[in-house]
C-alpha cells in the first residue's frame, strides 16, 4: 500500500498533467479519471459552477460501462442544480469544505440534504460511499464541484473513502480548479475569434463550433481505439484537435458580406472567392509556435478536401494563392487533394462539419432528419469522405446524438 508521501508525490506529478490539457472538456475527463485512481473508486462526476448554478458535466461509471461495447462511452444527461443546502453537491459548493459520506442512503439526520436515488432506481446501480470535493482557485472561489463514488476494497465491493486521503486529495483539487480556469480562458478566446465570424457569417455559431469539435474528437477517440494508439498520444491528439476544430471557418472572417450573407446560391465567381477563406484561416495560423498552430492551419485548409480529389482548396500555398508546382490542373487552378493526401484531422473535421450542417436547421434549409443524414453520410464513403471514418461514425451515433444535446442552438 501507498505511504502518504507516495501519494502526495503522485498528486504532484498528476497536478503537473492537467496542467497541459488546455481544452475544458477533455481537462474535466482527465481529472475525473485520474481522482478516482487515486481513490480507487468505482464512478465519479464532475460539475462546474455558472452563477448561482452547478452545471452537471461529465461522469464515469466502471461498473455501467462494463455494460457497454468495448470503445463505447457512457451516456449520461447534462442538467443543473442550484448551490444550495439541498443536495450534496450544492452544499458542499455552499461552504466550500470537503464531505465524506459512508452510505448516502444513511445520511445523518443532521444534514439538511437528502441522496437523490432517481438515478439508482433508473439503472439498479447501488450508490453507497461518496467523497464530495470543492474545487477552489488560488482566490477561493468555489468553481466546480468533484464527487467521487464507491470506493473499492481489494475484492472489489464499497466501502467508505479513507479519512487520510481528503487533504491530498483536496490539494489535487486546488491545483485541479486553477487548471479548469485557464482551460476556460482558453475556449473563451477561441470563442470569441468564432464570434467574430459569427457576427459576419450567422451559421458560425458557438453551438455549432461546440458541436464539430466534440464530433471530430469522438470520431478520433473510436478511430484511435480500433488503432490501439497508446493513451498518453490519444490525450496529445484529442487536445490539440478538439480546439482546431472549433476553428474550422475562422478565415470567414475575410470574405466579404456581399459574397458571405448572400441569401441565394453563389455565382462560380462568388464560389471561388468562398472557398478563399480556408486560405485565410490557414493564414492565421501561419507562424507556428505549437502542435495547436500547426493542427489548427492543418484543419482551416483541408476540412473542404474530399476523398475522390473534387474538395478544395487542394495543392496550394495559402499565403500566394497559387497551384503548388506540379499540381496545376488545364485551368490553371490547384488539383484537389485526394484520399490520403488529405491531413488526417481534415478528413476528420470535414465528416463532422457536414455531420452537423445537414442535422440542424439553417436560414437556407430545414434540419434533416437522422435517417437521411446517416444515409447520406455513408453514401459518401470513399467519395467525399474517408471511408473507413464513415465506418468509425457508423459506430458513434449514439455519441453523437448526446453531444447534440449538450450543445444545443440558441434558439432552442
Amino acid at each position: 500500500m501507498a505511504s502518504q508521501e507516495e501519494k502526495l508525490r503522485k498528486i504532484i506529478d498528476l497536478g503537473f498533467e492537467i496542467s497541459q490539457i488546455k481544452d475544458i472538456d477533455l481537462l474535466l475527463e482527465k481529472i475525473l479519471r485520474e481522482a478516482r485512481g487515486f481513490t480507487n473508486c468505482d464512478a465519479g462526476s464532475i460539475y462546474v459552477r455558472e452563477g448561482n448554478k452547478l452545471i452537471f458535466r461529465y461522469a464515469q461509471n466502471d461498473t455501467m460501462q462494463r455494460q457497454l461495447p468495448p470503445g463505447k462511452k457512457l451516456p449520461y444527461s447534462t442538467f443543473s442544480i442550484p448551490i444550495s443546502n439541498s443536495s450534496i453537491a450544492g452544499y458542499v459548493a455552499s461552504n466550500g469544505s470537503i464531505l465524506n459520506i459512508a452510505d448516502v442512503y444513511e445520511v445523518n439526520s443532521n444534514f439538511p440534504f437528502s441522496f437523490n436515488r432517481s438515478y439508482d432506481d433508473l439503472t439498479g446501480y447501488r450508490t453507497c460511499s461518496m467523497l464530495t470535493i470543492p474545487l477552489q482557485n488560488f482566490r477561493g472561489d468555489v468553481i466546480g464541484i468533484l464527487q467521487l463514488i464507491n470506493a473499492l476494497d481489494s475484492q472489489g465491493d464499497a466501502f467508505p473513502f479513507a479519512h487520510d486521503d481528503e487533504e491530498i486529495i483536496l490539494y489535487f483539487a486546488n491545483n485541479a480548479a486553477n487548471a479548469i480556469e485557464r482551460a476556460k480562458m482558453t475556449r473563451e478566446i477561441i470563442l470569441r475569434m468564432n464570434k467574430m465570424a459569427e457576427l459576419r457569417d450567422p451559421k458560425e455559431t458557438g453551438p455549432h463550433v461546440n458541436r464539430v469539435a466534440a464530433y471530430s474528437v469522438a470520431l478520433y477517440e473510436a478511430w484511435a481505439f480500433k488503432h490501439e494508439l497508446p493513451q498518453p498520444e490519444i490525450d496529445r491528439n484529442r487536445d490539440v484537435l478538439r480546439m482546431s476544430a472549433m476553428l474550422h471557418d475562422v478565415g470567414k472572417v475575410a470574405i466579404s458580406d456581399n459574397i458571405l450573407k448572400k441569401p441565394g446560391r453563389f455565382t462560380p465567381e462568388e464560389f471561388q472567392v468562398m472557398k478563399l477563406h480556408t486560405l485565410y484561416g490557414a493564414n492565421l495560423f501561419s507562424d507556428i509556435y505549437s502542435d495547436f498552430d500547426e493542427s489548427a492551419a492543418i484543419v482551416a485548409i483541408s476540412h473542404h478536401e474530399r476523398w475522390d480529389g473534387n474538395g478544395y482548396p487542394g495543392h496550394i500555398d495559402p499565403l500566394t494563392q497559387k497551384a503548388l508546382p506540379g499540381y496545376e490542373k488545364e485551368d490553371g487552378l490547384a488539383r484537389g487533394k485526394r484520399g490520403e493526401e488529405i491531413p488526417f484531422f481534415g478528413r476528420v473535421v470535414a465528416l463532422a462539419d457536414v455531420y452537423d450542417a445537414l442535422s440542424c436547421r439553417r436560414c437556407y434549409k430545414e434540419a434533416w432528419d437522422e435517417s437521411e443524414v446517416f444515409e447520406n453520410i455513408l453514401s459518401e464513403a470513399g467519395k467525399q469522405f474517408d471511408p473507413e471514418l464513415v465506418e468509425v461514425f457508423s459506430e458513434c451515433i449514439d455519441t453523437f446524438r448526446q453531444i447534440e444535446k449538450l450543445y444545443p442552438d440558441h434558439s432552442e
